[in-house]
């Protein structure tokens, strides 16, 4: 009798460690496909989106003193969170000056060498940086960025009229967009280009040019000076293309009926650049990547805004 209860005790106790075996490697089992679920988990990393916005009243003049609350953004038609707010950003500034120099005037370039003189001397403060080109049928820089107000304003002088009358519209928005964007991250990055809008030389096309533009997060102002008054015989269809890319990035058109309005244009883009509001939030939902995302932002106060209102998420990791 006892040795048929010894049997058995010791029967239960094989069965007991058999059964703690067995749950152990269930245990371990479990453990190794959660973490192999945690290897194959896929993590999206949203990054910060910042919206530059310029606000203007109806006489075209920034308006100043909005606070956050005055401000909603949406993408893809859903509602974002500020999480990132900065009124009258003072993050230094990376711009380039480009000048198209096709077929011009002595005369013509006298007072736009003088206009974009006193755009450099006003606009470039400490910490900012300003290069200079110009652009016939080929974009030449000649002067790199820089915060040396001589060097630039000696770079201003040397353009010059180009005997070339082809102008690469295109391939000057390409390259001056590529050329801020190397500049560096966290700063604020503009073009402003002078030009008559005409087209005929680039090697890149429209959809380069506005891509390039709203990868670069740069604002783009376009100074329109017409060789004509009247608008009768003018191929309008650069105007057209050139406006179509700087309402893409936020920035201006300026349509001058005289000269001598350059130096009062470039002090209204100088004053926008020292009023602009900085708006950040992350997106959600997270956005798919290497996708065009569409951003609209809407300010309560019945002023005009504008902004960036697309931009371009990264291309997935091979």
């Amino acid at each position: 009798m006892r040795l048929a209860i010894a049997t058995l005790c010791a029967c239960a106790l094989a069965g007991m460690a058999g059964l703690g075996e067995i749950v152990a490697a269930a245990a371990e089992r479990q453990q190794q496909n959660k973490q192999q679920k945690q290897k194959g988990t896929i993590r999206v990393q949203t990054d910060l989106v910042n919206i530059l916005a310029s606000v203007t009243d109806a006489k075209g003049e920034p308006v100043v003193g909005l606070d956050q609350s005055a401000f909603q953004v949406f993408e893809e038609g859903l509602t974002q969170t500020i999480v990132r707010f900065e009124p009258q950003t003072n993050r230094p500034l990376d711009l380039a000056l480009m000048v198209d120099t096709s077929g011009s005037a002595v005369i013509e370039l006298k007072i736009e060498r003088d206009a974009a003189s006193h755009f450099v001397q006003e606009v470039v403060r400490p910490g900012d940086r300003l290069a200079v080109f110009q652009f016939t049928s080929d974009v030449v820089q000649l002067c790199n960025f820089s915060d040396d107000p001589r060097l630039l304003e000696s770079a201003v002088r040397r353009v010059d009229p180009g005997a070339d009358m082809g102008t690469s519209l295109y391939d000057a928005v390409v390259l001056g967009s590529q050329s801020v964007k190397r500049q560096g991250a966290d700063r604020r990055r503009a073009l402003v280009i002078i030009t008559d809008a005409g087209e005929t030389t680039s090697v890149s096309k429209f959809e380069d040019a506005r891509r390039a533009a709203i990868a670069s997060e740069a604002l783009l102002y376009t100074v329109v000076m017409r060789p004509m008054k009247s608008n009768a015989g003018w191929n309008t269809a650069g105007e057209h293309a050139i406006e179509t890319i700087t309402d893409s990035t936020g920035g201006a058109m300026y349509y001058p009926t005289d000269l001598n309005e350059l130096g009062a244009i470039f002090d209204r883009v100088n004053r926008e650049l020292r009023t602009q509001y900085l708006l950040g939030y992350y997106p959600t939902p997270p956005p798919p990547a290497g996708t065009a995302r569409h951003v609209v932002v809407k300010v309560n106060t019945g002023d005009t805004v504008r902004y960036r209102k697309e931009y371009l998420t990264a291309a997935s990791a091979q």
